[in-house]
């Protein structure tokens, strides 16, 4: 096996610049599917639960990890964990793949959170239209959490069929045998 390519999504795009992506991306689906929402049931909103709203705003990073996890669950003892402080106050819970993976598994295991949250909450919002702002609300900040993920993807994409991935300190490593070339 050789690396066949290195990707580091936060060098070669920068903080400042994945969290400008990210916030265009939390306003442009926040708007574009309030407008749309409101369009289908345009019922009066209400902010009775407002606390289940936090409580489930709180939890929608703990649900995005677990699912990334469910994918790769199989290859549990391949990952290792840990909790990172960022801007030396927000715990982030990091998965750090150490062993190599195919490229397939890892590509579903970053698009599951981004599909069955983002269903899980437009169906909410279709069924329960009184509440379309906290859903539009709580969609759009998943989106913007799966950024990164979606920025990942759209690498390993273009990268050889039977690759495998593996992380290092470096980034991402897009792993082929020789005679994949």
């Amino acid at each position: 096996m050789h690396c066949w390519k290195t990707i580091n999504v936060q060098k070669q795009y920068g903080h400042h610049r994945i969290f400008l992506i990210s916030a265009i991306f939390v306003m442009m689906v926040f708007s574009v599917f309030y407008i749309l929402i409101t369009a289908y049931k345009d019922n009066p909103v209400s902010d009775q639960l407002f606390p289940l709203f936090v409580l489930v705003f709180l939890m929608i990073y703990p649900i995005h990890k677990l699912l990334h996890f469910l994918p790769l669950m199989r290859f549990r003892s391949r990952l290792r964990f840990s909790i990172e402080k960022h801007f030396n106050i927000i715990p982030v819970l990091a998965m750090r793949i150490h062993e190599p993976i195919l490229k397939s598994r890892y590509i579903v295991a970053l698009i599951v959170p981004f599909m069955a949250l983002n269903s899980i909450l437009i169906v909410g919002a279709i069924i329960f239209p009184t509440f379309r702002h906290y859903f539009a609300i709580l969609l759009a900040y998943h989106c913007g959490l799966c950024v990164m993920d979606l920025l990942y993807v759209k690498h390993l994409i273009r990268s050889p069929k039977q690759a495998l991935i593996e992380e290092t300190d470096k980034g991402f490593e897009i792993l082929i045998s020789p005679t994949n070339n």
